[in-house]
């Protein structure tokens, strides 16, 4: 059977076998690595849709791709599956992985296709998405399907996988569709991968921003005011507004000046900028005086304005223009998710307006700011270059010069990066800027793009040393990349325990008794003058009870006051960070709160 596998996978291209020691099939094929796992939870996903057909004959599929961190199935089925049924169908198919069943493929014409599943309406969609004239099925006892493969040869080969939740998929994400049931799963080359995987699914659980947020009182969204939007909650709006003011002071630090353009504009001006033609189905669009208007999904073309509000010469590049947009996206009812997938957001957006001799340097920069950034949250990050998408405008040799601007940025400082090939956006490419968190998920926050596209289409200008008329290339660029994304990724990364300099309560204050609250109150405007943030537990509570409650608000610090710290002028200090209790003068304290906050530099 090994050979076989070998012989299989040489076949389908997935391993060079000239360099493979064939006695070794672990070390050849059984790992981790993204072409074996692409391969093993393919041929997961069909046994999933097996095992399903076998306890629900009548049920019919869609499709079954092979995702980022696992698989999926859609299909329609009569009865109503319900998470309890997983263990159901994961025990299924493990009884079938153990018949041992070959996995094997053939070919037809999709003419015969489309007659062999002519009482089958979920497979007449897939066909009609099928440009070849010849497709393959693969099959594994009773069960076939349409599928490109590549497939393992055997069911035996599949031990190790996990089904882990139950959705509602509209039929090929047409929310004017059928709802179909979707079932996701993961499958790994050993036991200790999928464990591993396992437990941070429970501590991805666990740490749910939705959860959390409720639990903090962050945020909050309502049924009344619509999916996707929102409510912030005084808690989060504290949090958001220390963010904010942190980076408006890193923001000027670096020369950029602060601007803000109108959420609403008129469609020419989406025309000019390509949006209109390029990125419609993702606007809001309304009629005002007969004339139609699309509110900003993008801050770029007020930018573009501000830009063009003075005559710029040479001497005034670069010219870096910052803002916290709002912006609108229509965003599916199916893809909204907490603070992940929003349709209103705010960007920390800036434009860079510069001279093509100036771009690499620029570049550079905005990666040192990131750098600064990720490393006051903690956060290892990788760099992605994207190119040129099939739906773009501008000339190629303008996409290849911005482009190799990038890459020589990149080198230069031997930075590694990888390449998305047709992955930028439709006015230039982009550096996307992805971040690890504590459980090693992969985020795309921020983003550097170089575009001579928008300067040409509105004409921008600049007059050069010699007196003439040239054109700026703009650089976008979002470091976050949008306030409620990096919020929700930060409250996951960190549990709810955010760094003090940005913790909404960052101290709690609790008095033993009322004797005690006049000083508490003395603390807390002092707290306040200094920007930080402070609860006072006054209720009339148990001593434990209060620090309990305290805690579980996920506190920095918590203060406690008696007569002992009264009368001394001390504070009992708890500092969660630092696992440690000690006692401190009120003037040590306060230094030890100053010290925390100069900590925060960039």
């Amino acid at each position: 059977m090994e050979k076989e596998i070998i012989a299989f996978l040489k076949q389908d291209k997935i391993i060079d076998t000239q360099s493979a020691d064939c006695k070794d099939l672990q070390a050849i094929y059984f790992d981790n690595s993204h072409e074996s796992l692409e391969v093993i939870r393919h041929s997961c996903a069909h046994l999933m849709a097996q095992a399903i057909k076998n306890l629900y004959p009548e049920a019919k599929f869609f499709v079954g791709p092979v995702i980022e961190d696992g698989f999926y199935y859609d299909f329609r089925v009569e009865n109503k599956i319900s998470e309890e049924d997983l263990i159901k169908i994961e025990d299924k198919m493990k009884e079938l992985a153990n018949l041992k069943l070959d996995i094997t493929k053939y070919e037809i014409s999709k003419n015969e296709a489309l007659t062999k599943f002519k009482d089958d309406d979920l497979k007449q969609e897939v066909l009609s998405k099928i440009p070849n004239e010849v497709v393959s099925i693969y099959k594994q006892g009773e069960f076939e399907d349409l599928c490109r493969g590549p497939h393992l040869p055997n069911t035996k080969f599949l031990k190790f996988f996990k089904l882990t939740r139950i959705a509602g998929a509209y039929l090929g994400g047409d929310e004017k569709k059928e709802m179909l049931t979707r079932i996701y799963g993961t499958a790994f080359a050993d036991k200790e991968s999928l464990k591993e995987y396992l437990h941070i699914i429970e501590e991805a659980k666990k740490r749910d921003h939705r959860k959390l947020g409720s639990e903090l009182k962050l945020f909050t969204f309502d049924d009344e005011i619509g999916g996707g939007l929102p409510i912030w909650l005084s808690n989060g709006a504290r949090l958001r507004s220390k963010l904010e003011q942190m980076l408006y002071k890193a923001h000027r630090l670096r020369g950029y000046e602060p601007v803000r353009g109108p959420e609403l504009l008129k469609a020419d001006a989406w025309k000019i900028s390509g949006h209109y033609d390029n990125y419609k189905e993702n606007m809001y669009f309304t009629q005002i005086d007969e004339q139609e208007y699309g509110i900003k999904p993008m801050n770029c073309v007020g930018h573009i304005k501000v830009y063009q509000s003075e005559v710029r010469s040479y001497r005034d590049l670069p010219l870096k223009f910052f803002e916290y947009g709002v912006v609108h996206r229509h965003e599916k009812s199916g893809v909204l998710h907490g603070l992940l997938r929003v349709r209103e957001f705010t960007q920390d957006d800036a434009h860079i307006f510069c001279m093509p001799s100036q771009i690499k340097e620029q570049v550079l920069e905005i990666l040192n700011f990131v750098d600064k950034l990720m490393q006051l949250f903690n956060f290892s990050y990788e760099m992605e270059i994207s190119t040129k998408p099939e739906k773009a405008i501008g000339d190629d040799e303008i996409w290849e010069i911005a482009t190799k601007a990038l890459k020589e940025a990149l080198d230069e400082q031997n930075l590694k990066y990888n390449i998305d090939e047709g992955g930028g956006a439709f006015y230039g490419p982009k550096i996307d800027i992805k971040i690890t968190d504590a459980l090693k998920r992969k985020w795309q926050c921020g983003t550097i793009q170089v575009d001579f596209n928008l300067p040409n289409r509105f004409k921008l200008e600049y007059t050069n040393h010699e007196n003439e008329k040239k054109q700026p290339v703009m650089l976008h660029r979002a470091i976050l990349g949008s306030f409620e994304r990096f919020i929700g990724i930060l409250t996951e990364h960190c549990g709810g325990e955010f760094p003090f300099f940005i913790a909404p309560t960052a101290v709690g204050i609790i008095p033993i008794s009322d004797n005690h609250k006049a000083y508490a109150k003395e603390i807390h405007k002092m707290l306040l003058e200094l920007g930080i943030d402070s609860e006072i537990y006054e209720k009339n509570e148990s001593l434990s009870k209060k620090i309990r409650i305290a805690e579980k608000q996920k506190l920095p610090m918590i203060l406690v006051l008696g007569d002992d710290e009264v009368s001394k002028r001390n504070v009992a200090l708890r500092d969660r960070r630092a696992k440690e209790q000690k006692n401190l003068s009120l003037n040590e304290f306060i230094n030890l709160i100053k010290e925390k906050i100069s900590e925060v530099y960039f």
